[in-house]
């Protein structure tokens, strides 16, 4: 198998010198440990589905400019070094572009000691390209990144929360349906896992007429599921219910879609909201949604759908609803980080 010649080096991979046999063992491993850790050992942990090699669509940069050069790509393992990236076997053909890109277009706007971080997502339109940096935007800097990237697959621009370029509308598709891309918005890492991952909520909600999706986002699953069944999308950040109801407005032969924005850590649906729905469909953040969890197994709802970047949580959560009485179905674990530790996964419980 194929080594990244800064591995060992770069923090971005750790678990590249396994075998592929090894490899796959420690991925379905991390859940099936977790599982055991809440007395939930019984449940069946499929065999994990693995995305492509340069698949990963998002990424955040660091740079740098060090005696008259710049670097870029990801922090040294367990340092703040950054390691000035020539390979990736995980990000997409694109992103690795632009670690070049960021070379010769920032060499002459920073200055020599200066660093920063850019969040990129390789996107249907160009890259989505968001800077942190500590100098502040004028309108020289607005003219030199305008012209360091002119030309460049760059969709749009983003400089500390201010567009400094916009040549094309940043969007995504969700089962066929654009939707436009906040700045610094959550997406899936890889379009391959999130159509598996889309698959497998899609089968276990078959047959709900009624379905409310929180932590939804830009509706990654709201709008695929809409099809089928009446939707209520709940979520945090105004924009990305935006972008999701502007969707399902002009997607045709959609079911009913809803929002609401709410803070689902600190005020979760009640049992009485969730009474309504015949199914939930959850994709909270790494922590998890405990306090969403225990108003699911207080209400009579009888099908939840849970969607998980971390296995740890996930088992803390499943062990709630366990214990309410639903049944843990087969959980599907998706890797969507390749050569790191993380699992993504999904599971389903009924009762």
């Amino acid at each position: 198998m194929t080594i990244c010649p800064h591995f060992g080096v770069c923090g971005g991979c750790t678990l590249q010198n396994l075998s592929p046999e090894a490899y796959r063992a420690r991925k379905r491993d991390a859940v099936v440990v977790a599982l055991t850790r809440t007395g939930l050992a019984h449940v069946m942990v499929e065999e994990p589905f693995l995305v492509p090699e340069r698949t990963r669509r998002r990424a955040v940069f660091k740079f740098g400019k060090q005696k008259g050069n710049v670097i870029a790509g990801f922090h040294a393992a367990r340092s703040h070094e950054i390691v000035d990236m020539r390979e990736c076997l995980v990000l997409t053909p694109a992103l690795l572009a632009l670690t070049g890109d960021l070379r010769s277009g920032l060499a002459d706007i920073l200055s020599d000691g200066e660093k920063g971080e850019v969040h990129v997502t390789d996107t249907g339109a160009g890259l989505d390209l968001a800077f942190r940096s500590p100098r502040k935007l004028t309108p020289a800097l607005t003219a030199a990144m305008a012209k360091a990237f002119a030309g460049r697959d760059v969709a749009r621009i983003v400089f500390n929360g201010e567009i400094v370029l916009g040549q094309n509308s940043p969007h995504v598709a969700f089962d066929g349906m654009a939707v436009a891309l906040p700045p610094h918005s959550f997406l899936q890492s890889t379009r391959e896992g999130e159509k598996a991952l889309t698959a497998r909520v899609l089968a276990l909600a078959e047959g709900a007429k009624t379905v409310a999706d929180l932590f939804s986002g830009m509706g990654t699953f709201t709008l695929p599921l809409a099809r089928r069944a009446k939707m209520h999308a709940v979520e945090q950040e105004a924009e990305a219910l935006t972008v999701l109801a502007d969707a399902a407005r002009k997607a045709k032969g959609l079911k009913p879609v809803t929002t609401e924005r709410r803070d689902l850590f600190k005020v979760p649906l009640t049992p009485l909201e969730l009474n309504r729905f015949d199914a939930v469909v959850l994709d909270p953040p790494r922590a998890g949604a405990e306090a969403q969890v225990k108003m699911l197994a207080a209400s009579k709802l009888r099908r939840v759908i849970y969607v998980s970047c971390d296995a740890g949580s996930f088992a803390r959560d499943a062990a709630i609803l366990v214990k309410a009485g639903f049944q843990a179905g087969s959980v599907t674990p998706v890797d969507q980080f390749l050569y790191s530790d993380h699992i993504e996964l999904v599971g389903g419980f009924t009762r």
